[in-house]
Formats: structure tokens, sequence, C-alpha cells
């Protein structure tokens, strides 16, 4: 009789892990081919003209790429580009820069406001440039992030949302950081807004989307990532052999793709760092804070099935040495 009882528990474990499986193959989202127009950039050293990215190379070519993703951005963009530009335009014997505009298929206009204020604040001076590339398809924020980091020709790579809520001179905190850090010319470090917490940067916001980003901070430390208090803010520095090792490799191009990366730097053992960085609110925000509360959950349980399985693998930049 026992037998029969433990060979039908048996049955129930092997259907039940069946049902996760599939589960977990449902939810987890499929890649988006690049088509050849998103190989192609304007520039306003050249805005008349559409240029093709060379192939992707593991030597930079400049001192600093800077990605901003932006889907409908037109509003707030502007005076995140002036603030960015104006500072790297005053960091003198620094090295060539780029700012990086990714359009995530918008329907306002972002790519043209993009060149015209990037062409207004560079306007022939020396030292930089604002490249701006279209996507047909909206890929998500951390989709369009991957596709500029793919791009991106600097010796560091700063990611930074459009909307301007971090302040871009604290560019230099990171920058730090990094060189404190950095290993075999490997590094990642994140911008932090934990030490805000209490603060009227984070009253001010409703109760409950605080209260669901304490839900999502504990499941994040159940699930995933222990060394970093602050994952999803939008001010992350790389160095350029790490992000060209790690974005390759990551899948998530949702709104938790941030979590993905910093779980592959970890699980890689890329030197990380994180630097409280002064944020404030700004209105505009894309999250909808329900819908993409339970997406963000959903996929953190899938980043954790998927390399828990080995369906989805780690890279390692112990073997590029």
């Amino acid at each position: 009789m026992l037998y029969y009882v433990l060979l039908a528990l048996l049955g129930l474990l092997l259907l039940a892990s069946l049902g996760l499986l599939g589960l977990l193959y449902i939810f987890t989202p499929a890649s988006v081919p690049s088509s050849p127009s998103e190989h192609l950039y304007i520039s306003t050293a050249d805005p008349s003209t559409q240029h093709a990215f060379p192939p992707p190379s593991d030597m930079p070519d400049i001192a600093l790429t800077v990605v901003v993703p932006a889907f409908n951005e037109r509003e707030r963009l502007p005076a995140m580009l002036k603030e960015a530009v104006e500072f790297l335009q005053s960091r003198k014997g620094q090295g060539q820069w780029e700012v990086l505009v990714v359009d995530d298929c918008s329907r306002d206009g972002t790519r043209e406001v993009a060149l015209e204020v990037g062409a207004e604040l560079v306007n022939g001076k020396k030292g930089g440039e604002v490249r701006v590339i279209r996507l047909e398809r909206n890929r998500g924020k951390g989709g369009a992030v991957k596709h500029g980091m793919l791009h991106a020709r600097g010796e560091r790579v700063l990611f930074v949302d459009a909307d301007g809520a971090s302040r871009f001179a604290d560019f230099e905190l990171l920058e730090r950081a990094m060189d404190r850090i950095e290993k075999e010319g490997h590094a990642v470090v994140v911008g932090s807004r934990a030490h805000l917490v209490g603060t009227e940067a984070t009253v001010k916001r409703s109760w409950i989307r605080n209260l669901l980003m304490r839900a999502f901070h504990l499941l994040l430390l159940t699930l995933s990532i222990s060394t970093i208090r602050d994952t999803q803010c939008g001010f992350k520095l790389f160095t350029h052999r790490s992000a060209r090792l790690l974005f390759p490799a990551m899948h998530l191009s949702g709104w938790i793709f941030d979590v993905e990366l910093l779980l592959l730097a970890e699980m890689a053992s890329i030197p990380l760092g994180e630097v409280a960085i002064q944020w404030h609110e700004v209105d505009g925000s894309k999250v909808r804070v329900g819908r993409d509360g339970i997406r963000m959950a959903l996929d953190l349980l899938v980043i954790r099935g998927n390399y828990l399985i080995g369906r989805w693998t780690v890279p390692s930049w112990k073997k590029e040495s």
C-alpha cells in the first residue's frame, strides 16, 4: 500500500514540475530580431544623412557613451539632454563623448526633438555628438537600452533615463567608484536612491506606489540580488568590456531588465558598486503601478527559473583574459 502511495506522490510531483516548466516557457518572452534600419543612426555632426553603425567591437574608440532610452519623451527629453550635454562639454580634457538616444518607436516626434535639441547644444563644438537611433517596433525600456549598449563606442558606457530625474553631474561619483573597483577592464556601478527612503522625494509619492515598491524589493531580496539596494535607478555605469559581456546575454526587455543585468554581473563575479546620487520625482512616468507591478513580479520568477534550470547561461569574463 505504501508503495502505491509513494508512486502516486511521485507522479503528482512530476506533473507539478512539468506544469511549472510549462508556465516558465509560456511567460518567458521571445526575443525580437533587429531590422536593418535599426542599425542606422542620424548624428548632429551630419543630420542630413543616415549612417550605418560599424560592426560591434571589443575595442572602444571614444571615452564615454551615454545611452538614453526614450519612448514618447518629447516633453521630458530636452531638459535631460541639455543638462547632460552641457556637463559633458564642461569636462575639458576628458576625451570624446557621444549621447546615443534610442527612440523606442515613439509616436510623438521624440526622434525629431532629440536631433533638434542635440544640434542646438552641440552647434559645431568639438568634443562630442548626439546620435539618434529609431526602433521600428517598441522593445520596452530594457530592449532599447540593450540596443544602444550594443552600439556604444565608449570606454565607459552610462545608461541614464530620459526623464532627467537623476542629477547628471553625479556621473563623476560613479566614475570615481569605478576607478576604485575596476578589475581587468570589468566593473558596474549603479546610482542609488536608497538613501532617499523616507525623504520628500519618496514621501510625496502615492501610498500605493510606495507600498508596492516595498513589496517588490522584499521579493527581490528573496529571489535574487542581495548586494545592491536600489536595482531600478536609471543611472548605471559600465566598462566597455562589461557592457559587451552582459548585454548580449540579457533576455528580458521590460522594466525588470535591470535585475537580470545585475544578477548576471553578480553571478559572473564582475565587481559591483553602488553610489548614492541626487534624484527627484519627475511627472510623466510610463510605469503603470498595477499591471507593470504584476509583470515585474512574474519576470522575477522567470529570471530565477531560467537560470536555475540552466536554460539561460551566465557569461564568463575570466575566459576572455
